[in-house]
């Protein structure tokens, strides 16, 4: 838990050795869902070699079985492209809080090229076929939410309180998320406390899920009586109502991109003092 993916079949005479993939397109869902907040948080260069692609016989050959899919055979993964684009990311992203509160649009460009990279060497194109690469605890690292102008003023994230990790809990047993928000609040009496949104999520293909929303609450009671004016604000901007299409994930990044367009980069957390 809170961030759609065929080519003409061609005769194997007519097949190249190897063809250079393009970098992956997202799809805008048309599918019409409940209402929800907008701009809802859903926990995700330099030139480099791609992963090559050999393509298999067709299909249309005599004795082949029309209902299989055409199999592809996939070079080894460039690890060693992915290790430096991540630590190229978590540099860009220094000193910017995950880019929620803004940064300039050269940084912002900067760190979106270095996310198509890496989701162009992902090396589980089919994520949702394996759950067990996503289940855990994620922290956000990046998300192109943002909380600005009036409404970071109306939540008092500019003066007294201040924004700890955003993590999300994924259980794929029971197909639920927990996003959970943190905050510490400063002034005579320092507390901290935390935001909790708890969804659950479909498979809709192989690498998108449909999420819905299901409850929310905040503990302890003084800090929800601190939002209460604004909850609603303060929901809409973290609500993960929608759909996430995973764009990349191994064993410790995960990008996603939603149905609104953002964009959420998470690690993997071993948090566990939730």
């Amino acid at each position: 838990m809170a961030t759609k993916l065929l080519h003409p079949q061609t005769p194997t005479s007519h097949v190249l050795p190897f063809s250079i993939p393009s970098l992956p397109k997202m799809s805008r869902s048309h599918t019409q869902r409940p209402p929800s907040f907008n701009n809802s948080i859903q926990f995700f260069l330099p030139k480099s070699n791609f992963a090559i692609k050999v393509a298999e016989p067709s299909s249309n050959l005599v004795g082949a079985n029309e209902d299989e899919d055409i199999a592809t055979e996939e070079s080894p993964v460039d690890y060693s492209t992915i290790t430096r684009v991540k630590t190229d990311i978590n540099k860009a992203l220094e000193g910017y809080n995950r880019g929620i509160f803004g940064m300039p649009s050269e940084k912002k460009s900067e760190i979106e090229d270095m996310v198509k990279l890496l989701e162009s060497l992902n090396p589980n194109p089919h994520p949702t076929l394996d759950l067990d690469k996503l289940g855990g605890c994620w922290k956000l690292i990046y998300s192109t939410i943002t909380i600005l102008g009036s409404r970071r003023t109306k939540l008092g994230l500019r003066d007294f309180i201040s924004l700890g990790d955003f993590l999300q809990i994924i259980d794929i047993v029971k197909g639920k998320a927990v996003n959970v928000i943190m905050f510490n609040v400063r002034g005579l009496n320092l507390f901290s406390g935390k935001l909790i949104i708890e969804a659950s999520f479909k498979i809709s293909s192989k690498s998108r899920v449909d999420i819905s929303y299901n409850t929310s609450t905040i503990i302890p009671d003084q800090l929800m009586n601190m939002f209460r004016k604004n909850y609603d604000i303060l929901l809409g901007i973290f609500n993960p109502d929608g759909w996430l299409e995973i764009t990349y994930v191994d064993d410790t990044l995960r990008i996603g991109r939603d149905d609104k367009g953002n964009i959420f980069i998470l690690e993997r957390s071993k948090e566990t003092n939730l």
